[in-house]
């Protein structure tokens, strides 16, 4: 696929990307390029392989999910300007 510099211009525009008038034909020259890498992509037979979510056969060591740290809620709440029922009060923003 082949991108003309107008059409560079255009997605540019879009983007809200400003872009140096002189190096456009170079920006499209590359940007074809990689669709041009992206159709060749697209027409290998992918059928009947599984995805991989990483190319290396690991596993990822977790640690146990238990509480690190305490409930510090009241110290917190102590120094806030305005609590109510638990939460935080906050001045009203929206009509």
């Amino acid at each position: 696929m082949s991108l003309t510099p107008e059409e560079v211009k255009a997605v540019a525009h879009l983007a809200r990307l400003a872009l140096d008038a002189q190096r456009i034909p170079e920006y499209s020259r590359d940007l074809s390029r990689i669709l041009d890498l992206v159709e060749q992509m697209q027409a290998v037979d992918t059928d009947g392989i599984e995805p991989m979510a990483h190319p290396l056969d690991m596993a990822q060591r977790l640690r146990p999910d238990e509480v690190s740290e305490g409930d510090q809620r009241e110290c917190f709440q102590a120094i806030a300007p305005a609590v109510e029922d638990g939460v935080y009060l906050v001045p009203r923003v929206i009509e």
